[in-house]
């Protein structure tokens, strides 16, 4: 079983690009900006382009752009040697201030905490990327958005594929898909290449779904089931796709989910949590059938299936908890079905 007694050694692992990445990057010439490199998933991004780009003698190719709003936030990228620009991406003339490049990654947005500020969601959700969509019209643009735009699947149905209705509950779901129409109407003006991402639940050991779920039962608190299934991808395969996702930029823009395989019933997985850490999981709520799920056969198609079982991402949050390592303390809030977050 693998353990990962660092945050560095866990890093390592989550960017290391396959060979597909490093090929996607060698038939994209230019500079890349990585917007909203701040977030999440922003370093770890960032720091595979990084690793791929000096095995192709790009090194200094990379831009990673956000609000950096503390010194611990810009860190990880000053470490890496990963150059940074510092902008408010919903304030024009600060995204008139980042340089254009060939080829953009958008992760920029908001979720969290917006349940009562639709003004919020309005501003980073929707207004926000047709700005980026302006200033980047001569670029092919990656963007990041959620299989939250798509209407509640069967757990049976396999999930929702790309050409399935977007009808979502709540209005985070509602500024996500303006934020896709943001891009698609800038694709049709200006004839701009993009591809729109679609991600159900990217796993890293410090935030994720399994660690949710993981907490739950190793602190004797009931699970929530009322969603009862979920998708769900380790982080380093996830952005494999995304990289290479680079290569299949259109206009107007080509849609694509990435997520696991498996439709994953959440009162197994707590089981299945239980039985490594030792304690009997508890449940609350009655179980939906139906929630969001994306079937990702058109991505298994073009990068191959996800490399990292299920199995082996539980393995690997069970030994993350035991052993005390660290999370980001943001739950996910998978369990919520009305869009409030």
């Amino acid at each position: 079983m693998t353990t990962f007694p660092t945050t560095v050694a866990l890093d390592e692992m989550i960017t290391r690009p396959c060979e597909q990445v490093t090929e996607a990057l060698r038939t994209c010439p230019g500079p890349i900006t990585v917007l909203g490199a701040g977030g999440k998933m922003g370093f770890h991004l960032c720091r595979m382009l990084q690793r791929a780009l000096t095995e192709l003698d790009r090194e200094n190719h990379l831009l990673a752009v956000s609000r950096f709003s503390s010194i611990e936030s810009k860190r990880p990228f000053e470490q890496a040697g990963i150059c940074t620009h510092t902008a408010d991406l919903s304030q024009e003339s600060q995204v008139r201030s980042v340089p254009v490049t060939p080829l953009v990654f958008f992760l920029a947005g908001v979720k969290f905490g917006t349940a009562n500020k639709p003004e919020l969601l309005a501003q980073m959700n929707s207004e926000m990327p047709k700005l980026i969509a302006s200033h980047f019209a001569k670029s092919s643009i990656v963007a990041m958005s959620t299989g939250c735009v798509y209407s509640f699947a069967d757990h049976a149905s396999g999930g929702s594929r790309e050409t399935d209705a977007t009808d979502p509950p709540g209005e985070y779901a509602q500024s996500c898909l303006n934020r896709e129409k943001a891009f698609l109407n800038g694709s049709i003006s200006h004839g701009t290449k993009c591809c729109l991402i679609r991600l159900n639940y990217s796993i890293d050991l410090r935030y994720g779904v399994l660690m949710d779920i993981a907490q739950q039962v190793w602190q004797d608190r009931p699970v929530n089931i009322e969603t009862g299934y979920v998708n769900v991808i380790w982080q380093g395969d996830a952005i494999n796709q995304i990289i290479q996702a680079a290569t299949l930029t259109e206009s107007p823009p080509r849609i694509l989910n990435i997520t696991g395989s498996e439709t994953l019933r959440v009162r197994d997985i707590a089981i299945g949590f239980g039985q490594r850490l030792n304690r009997t999981p508890k449940f609350s709520g009655v179980e939906s059938t139906d929630c969001w799920l994306s079937n990702n056969a058109k991505a298994c198609e073009l990068f191959g299936q996800p490399a990292t079982s299920v199995r082996k991402m539980m393995d690997w949050t069970s030994d993350w908890l035991i052993a005390g390592g660290p999370t980001l303390n943001k739950p996910t809030h998978f369990q919520t079905r009305d869009g409030h977050y």
